[in-house]
């Protein structure tokens, strides 16, 4: 075992990748001379060159199109957007062409590409830099959607949503870059796709967290044992695309109690799928509505303590956890 930041982790499974491939090369705005506005692509460069590391203009439409005919062509580009507002610059290119295109063609044209973009808020960049739009993503057919919360896997999905023959929405959350965990060493680490973690056993709720959200869903886990003697069971999906439901449903048959932790909008986000799917397939398991918490239904705001109340915290798990146990404890 290695201990790794995420960045470093997310950087050794494309290093790792392109020398088993060389299909596999990165292309995006500054991946190249500056390592990638995170410092994700450190180093690629001085080992692979120009040619597997590219630096395009900026234009997200043009660098998600030109991936996608790389991609059609027989190559596999790991495309880094900036931040993943931008992804909307290039949303035709996402949904219309990389999403649709293996469907129209009746599976004879593959695009087996990567985007990468780092979102999340909680680093005062303003409201058209902090998004979450991991439901938006979500709601496409023909694409896979990935979101890792620790280094391990985030090393282990890019490195199968590389190998995978279906483009790959992957969302890094900018507070988790610098977040270090043992990571297994070796070109074998890879994860299956619809696999969630369960990170904390307990009978009394289960807690979803996405993404960060997982890390804030764990946080509040320890304060309900230790100060509420309540033992929450916390699941990280790590794929919403495909999506482990079973596990998910298993736990909360097991607590008769749910709460969905996510950074995004309240309004059709991941956690109203979430809640829809339990209460269609679990109801009767229920004891209680599902509680959500998300993000604050606002643009995100530049000032540090607005911010900050926009954006999920342990306390707000802790009392979603409390609202859904009442009279049941």
């Amino acid at each position: 075992m290695a201990t790794l930041r995420m960045r470093e982790a997310l950087r050794d499974a494309m290093a790792e990748e392109m020398r088993r491939d060389e299909a596999v090369f990165v292309m995006g705005e500054d991946v190249g001379v500056f390592q990638g506005a995170f410092k994700v692509t450190e180093g690629l460069l001085d080992e692979f060159g120009e040619r597997r590391v590219r630096d395009t203009p900026i234009s997200e439409n043009t660098i998600v199109g030109a991936g996608v005919g790389a991609a059609m062509a027989g190559l596999r580009p790991i495309v880094e957007l900036m931040t993943v507002n931008f992804s909307l610059l290039a949303l035709d290119q996402i949904v219309n062409h990389a999403a649709a295109i293996p469907y129209m063609f009746n599976g004879q044209a593959k695009v087996p590409m990567v985007v990468r973009m780092p979102g999340g808020g909680g680093h005062q960049l303003g409201p058209t830099h902090s998004h979450s739009f991991e439901a938006l993503y979500l709601q496409v057919p023909g694409l896979l959607v990935a979101c890792p919360s620790t280094p391990a896997d985030g090393k282990a999905l890019l490195k199968t949503a590389i190998r995978d023959d279906n483009p790959v929405i992957f969302i890094e959350h900018e507070s988790l870059y610098g977040v270090r965990g043992e990571v297994p060493e070796g070109d074998d680490h890879v994860l299956r796709f619809g696999e969630a973690a369960v990170r904390r056993e307990g009978g009394d709720v289960t807690i979803v967290g996405i993404l960060k959200m997982a890390q804030v869903a764990e946080e509040a886990a320890r304060t309900l044992s230790h100060e509420h003697g309540i033992e929450a069971e916390v699941i990280d999906p790590r794929t919403l695309r495909p999506l482990d439901l079973d596990t998910i449903l298993d736990s909360v048959r097991k607590t008769n109690h749910a709460v969905i932790v996510e950074e995004g909008w309240p309004h059709g986000g991941v956690g109203a799928n979430l809640s829809t799917l339990i209460t269609e397939q679990a109801f009767d398991d229920l004891d209680a509505p599902v509680q959500r918490v998300t993000g604050a239904d606002v643009h995100m705001p530049y000032s540090k303590r607005l911010e900050q109340a926009a954006i999920p915290h342990e306390e707000h798990v802790v009392s979603a956890a409390l609202a859904t146990l009442e009279g049941s404890i």
